[in-house]
């Protein structure tokens, strides 16, 4: 069994996006996210992990122990059955089998954090009763991202776009082209925080140093493979990763994530590209016991 991590890590990601949508939203018309209070820009959780999960499917394509579960087109149960089956057990003699053994339980959740690397990493809710009685367990990952926000206020612009491809017949007599609108933001630059627990990943996961490996890959690289018109440039532009030298970990992550600044530089007024920013991590502010490393 592959030994899981045993340093505590604490991350800030820096990526940006040039006229296209970093994440909609679909309650408000697919417009970027924003704090209505602040303008400031807001990215989720959900959608960087997607990105991350997308990445690694890529280049692992169903690899052993590098499967996705959170996957689209890929029903839930179709997964949680495939750990029953693996133990000779169904939803209907599960009760006998937990009888018979009482870590029944522990196997099936071990196994799916064996296959599956995003349980593994991020965690899942795999309890489902929908029809298919089938209970793998609920898992909390060792790795958590915070909302993304932008360093500056953002302004969403409405684009109107038209095309020559008329849908129907009766449209196509009365027109000749149709109208549709698209928003952009024209540049913004944002900043992700995120958390790697080794006491979740020992005693739940078996995240392990491979795993980590992997991880800051896929960060690296999550927007290579996901280019659209729609989310127009965007790309990682630095990872900085603070390592704990123990489990528990040698310093609160506030004042580690205090430590990275990103300030406009003097000559600039409306910052349109990364170079607009001066990105600098304070080494005084980084206590003993505690190393950073900037990854571009």
């Amino acid at each position: 069994m592959v030994e899981a991590i045993q340093n505590r890590y604490e991350f800030v990601i820096l990526f940006d996006v040039e006229n296209g949508n970093p994440n909609g939203d679909p309650d408000a018309g697919n417009m970027p996210r924003i704090d209505p209070e602040t303008g400031y820009g807001i990215v989720t959780d959900v959608c960087l992990k997607r990105k991350i999960r997308n990445y690694v499917e890529t280049v692992k394509e169903d690899a052993l122990g590098y499967r996705i579960y959170i996957k689209e087109g890929v029903p839930l149960n179709r997964s949680d059955n495939e750990a029953y089956k693996a133990l000779n057990v169904d939803e209907k003699s599960i009760k006998e089998a937990k009888k018979k053994d009482p870590t029944i339980d522990t196997q099936i959740r071990d196994w799916m954090c064996a296959n599956f690397f995003d349980i593994r990493t991020f965690g899942a809710v795999m309890t489902t009763f929908v029809k298919a009685a089938l209970n793998c367990g609920q898992v909390r990952g060792p790795v958590q991202l915070g909302f993304a926000r932008s360093v500056d206020p953002v302004v969403p612009q409405e684009v109107t776009i038209t095309r020559v491809a008329i849908t129907t017949e009766e449209d196509a007599e009365k027109k000749g082209t149709e109208m549709g609108r698209k928003y952009i933001i024209p540049y913004g630059l944002y900043r992700c925080e995120g958390y790697v627990s080794a006491k979740l990943a020992k005693k739940v996961t078996g995240f392990s140093d491979e795993d980590l490996k992997l991880l800051w890959e896929a960060i690296l690289n999550m927007f290579e493979h996901d280019h659209s018109a729609a989310r127009g440039k965007m790309a990682v532009r630095e990872l900085i990763v603070f390592k704990h030298e123990s489990d528990l970990g040698n310093a609160p992550a506030y004042q580690l994530f205090d430590a990275v600044h990103i300030e406009r530089k003097n000559d600039v007024s409306t910052p349109r590209s990364y170079g607009d920013y001066t990105v600098t991590v304070e080494e005084q502010a980084i206590p003993a016991g505690v190393t950073c490393t900037r990854m571009r």
